[in-house]
């Protein structure tokens, strides 16, 4: 049945105008909310298949390595943000000259990464041609931060950290690709771009992603700069 809300609801996947049942929520709506719930923990909680990437990844023709940072398991990632942003010790990355490095990394949604980072990275690499690229970096219990250190391990200009972004009740699967120029530990948050909710066919897809990335990478390196300073200054996105 139809009412004065139907126009909102099918413009967002956020709860509007559940309706009620008394005192309370429909049954219906009630259990939405509560599998809604459910998904978001178990986005955060599973954990990555990192062979699984890894070989997805190895369709790009780069080689892909992989890392960890210095939490050493979920529940220390969780409650210790800090050492999610670190590289574990004794951590050993091959250096070089890049242009770009790319990191992809578990982040608050393993699920996200696992459905869509692969698909992403394709989509970015196909408009990045004469672009030297570092060896794919697949990194677990990670925060936005640890491709800082990753960054300039590796030599690179420039690095893309593709990470699971926090769960949302209407978005367990929420991508965001995070762009630093000069990566080196210690970067500001107030130092890079970031491009939030890729997740077809619900937010952005891989190619409007790739396509902004594109134009904000190219910014960038004709700027010697991220943040504040770079401005989007692509096609609205619809």
């Amino acid at each position: 049945m139809s009412d004065a809300f139907d126009v909102l609801r099918s413009a967002t996947r956020a709860r509007v105008a559940l309706g009620r049942a008394g005192d309370g929520l429909p049954t219906d709506r009630l259990l939405e909310f509560r599998a809604a719930h459910a998904a978001a923990r178990d986005a955060v909680h599973t954990p990555l298949d990192v062979d699984a990437l890894v070989d997805e990844l190895a369709g790009t023709g780069l080689d892909v390595l992989t890392v960890t940072s210095a939490a050493p398991d979920r529940a220390t990632y969780l409650q210790r943000p800090d050492l999610g942003r670190q590289l574990a010790e004794g951590t050993r990355l091959p250096g070089g000259e890049h242009d770009l490095a790319l990191v992809v990394a578990d982040g608050l949604s393993p699920r996200a990464v696992a459905d869509h980072a692969a698909g992403t990275v394709s989509a970015v690499l196909e408009r990045l041609a004469g672009w030297s690229v570092a060896p794919l970096v697949v990194a677990t219990q990670a925060r936005v931060a640890l491709g800082d250190p990753v960054g300039e391990a590796l030599g690179a200009r420039i690095v893309v950290v593709v990470i699971g972004e926090r769960p949302g009740l209407s978005s367990a699967d929420s991508l965001g690709l995070y762009l630093t120029w000069g990566p080196r530990t210690g970067r500001a948050d107030s130092e890079r771009n970031c491009i939030s909710n890729v997740r077809p066919p619900h937010g952005l897809s891989y190619a409007q992603a790739a396509e902004t990335l594109a134009g904000l990478l190219l910014a960038s390196r004709e700027l010697g700069a991220s943040g504040v300073v770079l401005k989007d200054e692509g096609p609205a996105l619809e």
